[in-house]
């Protein structure tokens, strides 16, 4: 905070009023100087280094197409193409899937859009007990 020194003449001659005005100066001073460190030290902070990295590989694990399970309207269920009812729903998902360890892949679940919660919570809970823990869910834009 500054002080103005001259005034009105008074009884004591001079008196001093302190300045409420911010003095921004040296504010302006020491962020040129940060900003002038900043803009030399930024290019010194980056690293590069050269690696020879080998060539990507094909992977030998031939690609799977994603098995979605798909809740009509009308109740009804289908893997990809095939009907499929509640009562087959973990085995013809495991054959879709090829066999082997299918409980440990992805299984994707669409429903339409006007499917009771009821219907389609019961086709998930039935792939929970059967074993299928990696559950995707899918839904789709209504226009």
């Amino acid at each position: 905070m500054g002080a103005r020194l001259s005034g009105p003449a008074g009884a004591a001659g001079r008196t001093v009023e302190q300045n409420a005005d911010i003095n921004v100066t040296p504010f302006v001073d020491i962020m040129l100087v940060l900003l002038i460190i900043f803009m030399v030290a930024a290019p010194l902070a980056t690293v590069s280094l050269n690696l020879d990295l080998p060539p990507p590989k094909e992977s030998a694990l031939p690609h799977r197409d994603p098995v979605y399970v798909t809740v009509q309207n009308d109740g009804s269920l289908y893997i990809a193409e095939k009907a499929t009812g509640m009562a087959t729903l973990a085995a013809d998902v495991c054959d879709a899937l090829g066999g082997g360890e299918c409980r440990k892949e992805r299984v994707f679940v669409r429903a339409q859009a006007e499917v009771p919660y009821e219907r389609f919570m019961a086709v998930m809970n039935d792939l929970q007990l059967n074993g299928f823990h990696q559950v995707g869910l899918l839904n789709e834009d209504i226009v």
